[in-house]
């Protein structure tokens, strides 16, 4: 079930990009070729890049493949590197619970606001950055409760660099 919504996950992320690329080259096509454009194919296009952005985010985070200090983390030893992902994942988890806390109001008040352009209601925009930090927080939870359960095995205290090819 968990990798069945990983690849829903991964197939829309690959619609909402072609969505983004039709709107743009079309709009850049249509001012060239005929002087004329889309009018909402910017805000559009804008509003799918957030969504682009952040979900790719939670799925990068759930591959453990973010930007990290592993070449630091990994000289520390085995104490030292419970100790840092321990840290590191609470102040990760405090800042996506304040995230997802303020972008809920946000995504309240935002729903009776309106894009300029499109009508759409900007709460949708907002939506992804909910979306995005309550992921994020149950995943770095779940970490949190492997590490004091003691479930993490020593390997994956440090995310292993994985290359490009794979």
């Amino acid at each position: 079930m968990k990798q069945r919504l990983v690849k829903l996950s991964e197939q829309f992320l690959v619609l909402l990009f072609a969505l983004m690329i039709l709107l743009v080259f079309g709009n850049v096509v249509l001012r060239y070729a005929f002087n004329s454009g889309l009018v909402s194919s910017e805000e559009l296009s804008r509003f799918l890049f957030m969504w682009l952005t952040l979900l790719g985010a939670l799925l990068v985070m759930r591959e453990n493949a973010h930007l990290g200090m592993s070449l630091v983390v990994r000289r520390l030893g085995v104490r030292g590197q419970r100790a840092s992902r321990f840290i590191s994942d609470s102040v990760a988890l405090l800042c996506c619970g304040l995230l997802a806390h303020g972008t809920w109001s946000l995504v309240v008040i935002a729903m009776d606001e309106r894009s300029p352009v499109t009508g759409i209601p900007m709460g949708i925009v907002y939506l992804s950055l909910l979306i995005c930090s309550v992921g994020m927080s149950l995943m770095l939870a779940h970490s949190l409760y492997r590490q004091l359960t003691g479930r993490m095995s020593d390997a994956e205290l440090v995310p292993q660099e994985s290359s490009l090819g794979e």
